[in-house]
């Protein structure tokens, strides 16, 4: 498979993580990511991920309901550990070498983030995968997604969902909403899309790293859109 991209970066949502259940991390749904993972890395593609924590708790959500902001951000970033762990275990069982790197240090879990080891285990071939957000309060896994993307010099950052990408409303409600393949970080702006939250979206427009916005659910999914196929929304 030829590639059109050689370093990116994947976003995947803890509650993609969760399948059908909501809540928590399904095995088999874990299983079949991993699987898709592996055809891309054998590859040699050079590939981060970045998971969020939304299927254990999410950080907004419980301040919404009275807890201190900050305890709660911190919380959804240890939820996110809690998934990398995951996911690592998997990888490696279906033969994909991996390091785990906090952004909060825990050395008896993983390796603490540090840009140039991040970027040294994607030369010696490991995938890399980035826990703990950014490491502060305040800010979303998408965030760190593009920071981590950026530090990274990867080419494009790649954002797993439920749907087949951005659509003029939302898929699951409204019937006459119109897929949209293609997209300007501008026109994004303008038309409200929610692509992704305000600061992540403001660092990929400033730095112009392109977004490609994907159905993790489609077979092959990854692979496709690094080989460059017109798979799900194009925002650059």
């Amino acid at each position: 498979m030829a590639l059109a991209y050689r370093r990116a970066l994947l976003k995947v949502s803890g509650e993609a993580l969760a399948g059908g259940r909501g809540v928590g991390v399904d095995y088999a749904v874990v299983e079949t990511l991993a699987q898709q993972i592996k055809e891309v890395h054998g590859q040699g593609i050079q590939l981060g991920l970045v998971v969020g924590g939304g299927n254990i708790v999410r950080g907004t959500a419980a301040s919404a309901q009275g807890m201190d902001r900050v305890s709660a951000d911190y919380m959804g970033m240890l939820a996110t550990v809690i998934n990398a762990l995951a996911l690592q275990d998997i990888l490696e069982k279906v033969g994909v070498q991996t390091r785990v790197l906090t952004a909060i240090r825990m050395e008896s879990l993983a390796e603490p983030y540090i840009r140039r080891r991040a970027v040294r285990h994607l030369e010696k071939g490991r995938l890399v995968i980035f826990a703990g957000g950014t490491g502060n309060p305040f800010f979303s896994t998408d965030t760190a997604a593009v920071l981590r993307a950026l530090e990274i010099e990867a080419e494009v950052l790649l954002k797993a969902t439920g749907v087949d990408g951005i659509y003029t409303g939302d898929p699951k409600k409204d019937k006459n909403a119109t897929f949209i393949p293609e997209l300007s970080f501008q026109d994004a702006i303008v038309k409200g899309y929610a692509v992704m939250d305000a600061n992540a979206f403001g660092l990929c427009k400033e730095n112009k790293l392109p977004i490609v916005v994907f159905n993790i659910n489609q077979p092959g999914a990854i692979g496709r859109v690094l080989a460059g196929d017109r798979v799900g929304t194009i925002v650059r």
